[in-house]
């Protein structure tokens, strides 16, 4: 589940910047654009800004899920998880 949502931010993501400039004169003219004159472009930023938070309450189950069934007693295993949530969240 995890792998079809980054799949789909990337692939979201990438389709939105073919249309963003980030100029901060025009950048919201650009959104703007993108959701009015692209085609499907109002679908592609809401599955991509409704995907990331779906992306990050998978993660947060998978963390439940290893507290649960004690996946934290294999240190490396968790603090490689722990690097990896703190990498998601700088880049979200």
């Amino acid at each position: 589940l995890l792998g079809i949502c980054l799949i789909t931010q990337i692939v979201t993501g990438l389709l939105l910047a073919t249309h963003y400039t980030a100029d901060t004169n025009l950048a919201f003219a650009s959104v703007a654009h993108t959701c009015r004159n692209v085609q499907f472009g109002w679908l592609i930023r809401n599955l991509h800004a409704n995907g990331a938070s779906f992306f990050f309450i998978c993660i947060y189950f998978h963390i439940g899920r290893g507290f649960y069934y004690g996946s934290y007693l294999n240190k490396e295993t968790w603090n490689v998880g722990v690097v990896l949530l703190l990498a998601l969240m700088a880049t979200a």
